[in-house]
């Protein structure tokens, strides 16, 4: 099972903080494809981090089962 998990706006988007999903062979890019068509992200803008690291969003990586995807909102620098 890969873990997702939603910050900020996604969160609200999604109506949840986490879900975790079957997947045997998918791509983050794929991964990112469905979410889109199952939440209707639009022009929700977000950022990805595969288990805490910052990743972009077209990469070819494969995810493995024990991977945590997180969606986190816009950085605020201070």
């Amino acid at each position: 099972m890969i873990e997702i998990k939603y910050f900020g706006a996604v969160a609200e988007k999604t109506k949840c903080e986490f879900e975790k999903v079957s997947f045997s062979d998918i791509s983050l890019e794929e991964l990112l494809q469905d979410l889109e068509k199952k939440y209707q992200f639009d022009s929700l803008s977000f950022s990805v981090a595969i288990n805490q690291k910052i990743v972009p969003k077209g990469t070819g990586y494969k995810l493995q089962t024990s991977d945590i995807v997180a969606l986190l909102p816009p950085f605020a620098g201070g």
